[in-house]
């Protein structure tokens, strides 16, 4: 089984499964495709299917000619049917691992598409877990539900885990120019997962285990989120002594060695900084270990929508006007600039919050033409306005949430009366005659 499907791999007659086709496993079903080698596309959302089959994109960044190109080519192929699994060589698993309520860990889609695996899983296949998630959920949890298969791993089947490095919007760094790690059960299982993304990728890193590779992803985000906390943490403490952190974060950066800068905003965002590290801290507690810094960090960001709010309620006051009845615009519902995604972003906690004091809020965002009901905010469901002169004139409060590139300065800064900036975004632009500029 291990020679044959090596083989297959190495001159490049292997077929792929990706599961899972959203941010992640969109961007890798094309990478494969478009370097020749063939992959199939599964997701359990038909009208994803069929959006992709007819060469409409649903991700900004994946663009119609390149999808229209490569499903051209005959290489890519999408489908609900996961009957098909068994024609696969190689399977990847892409799917969210998103937390519960009580920040614990929810592996459900996890679980579900490896056990549809399991029901398709034949002699000689590979399996891989892409999805971020904690320290020993390959072994303790995909391995299991594959072995009811019958089948055994490192002989009939493989199994590894290789971590996703996605960053949507990401100019530099796409899907094919990022290495990747990977561990897996055995030797055999490792050597063919990094043959196999050795065709897509600059390089392959091989840890010695599947929970080393595990820990890495979580790492890389934790790193993240934990320096995005202080940096919010340094903007809170700032202000309060009237010294523009942004000014203090550019001083810092002239230091050639022992920084790096970060820079604040409303919150956190997107489906790993304010996820990931909880599934460690989650782990560490079954484990009888407290994860300070993770939890602080957590505490930290959660709170910075709150800072907004209280930045905007003080700066309405002093013009005699309350959040209650006023009309608030928000300018960016992506959780970062340039792309459509807007998971977890901190625009819907604001908008929450904005609601529950009485504001009459609205939106714009290039990218996104419409908000969509979320677990956490069932309640929010509006369309992107025109950004226009008037509709920023009759705003009582403008609060910049995402600073995307596309958005015209100018036509903010000259117009809103009224702009609580939590980007930096307008820090260069003259502003209007009667517009106050507030940054939180």
């Amino acid at each position: 089984m291990y020679e044959r499907l090596r083989e297959r791999i190495e001159n490049r007659t292997v077929l792929t499964a990706v599961i899972g086709l959203g941010y992640v496993g969109l961007p890798l079903s094309m990478t494969f495709a478009g370097r020749g080698l063939r992959v199939i596309g599964f997701d359990v959302d038909p009208g994803k299917v069929t959006a992709l089959s007819e060469n409409r994109s649903y991700i900004a960044h994946v663009p119609h000619e390149e999808l229209a190109e490569l499903r051209g080519s005959g290489r890519v192929d999408f489908t609900t049917d996961f009957r098909r699994l068994k024609d696969a060589d190689a399977v990847l698993m892409c799917v969210p691992t998103p937390l519960k309520p009580d920040r614990t860990p929810d592996l459900s889609f996890v679980e579900n598409t490896t056990a549809a695996v399991a029901e398709h899983l034949r002699p000689g296949q590979l399996v891989v877990l892409e999805s971020t998630t904690y320290p020993g959920t390959t072994r303790e949890v995909v391995l299991p539900i594959l072995r009811k298969s019958g089948l055994n791993p490192e002989a009939d089947f493989f199994l590894a885990y290789s971590p996703e490095r996605e960053d949507p919007g990401n100019r530099t760094f796409r899907t094919a120019d990022i290495p990747r790690v990977v561990g897996a059960i055995g030797p055999r299982s490792l050597e063919l997962a990094a043959a196999l993304y050795s065709h897509i990728v600059p390089s392959v890193v091989k840890v010695s285990s599947p929970e080393t590779a595990e820990a890495a992803k979580l790492l890389e985000n934790i790193y993240r989120a934990v320096n995005i906390a202080l940096v919010n943490e340094m903007k809170i403490i700032l202000d309060k002594m009237n010294v523009d952190v942004h000014e203090v974060i550019s001083a810092a950066s002239t230091k050639p060695f022992g920084f790096q800068p970060f820079h604040p905003g409303p919150g956190w965002g997107g489906h790993c900084i304010p996820i990931d590290p909880f599934y460690l801290s989650w782990k560490a507690r079954i484990l009888g270990v407290e994860a300070r810094f993770i939890e602080d960090a957590g505490w930290v960001n959660v709170q910075m929508p709150h800072f907004v709010i209280s930045k905007a309620e003080r700066a309405l006051a002093e013009t005699g006007k309350t959040l209650f009845g006023s009309a608030v615009l928000l300018i960016g519902l992506a959780y970062k600039k340039n792309v459509d995604d807007d998971r977890e972003s901190p625009a819907y906690e604001i908008m929450e919050l904005l609601h529950e004091r009485g504001a009459k809020v609205s939106f714009h965002d290039p990218y996104i033409p419409a908000m969509r009901r979320t677990r956490r905010h069932p309640s929010l469901a509006a369309p992107s306005i025109a950004l226009t002169a008037d509709v920023l004139r009759s705003a009582d409060c403008v609060v910049i949430v995402t600073d995307h590139d596309m958005l015209d300065k100018q036509l903010i800064a000259s117009n809103a009366r009224l702009i609580v900036d939590t980007r930096n975004f307008l820090a260069d632009v003259k502003l209007g005659p009667h517009t106050r500029l507030v940054k939180a």
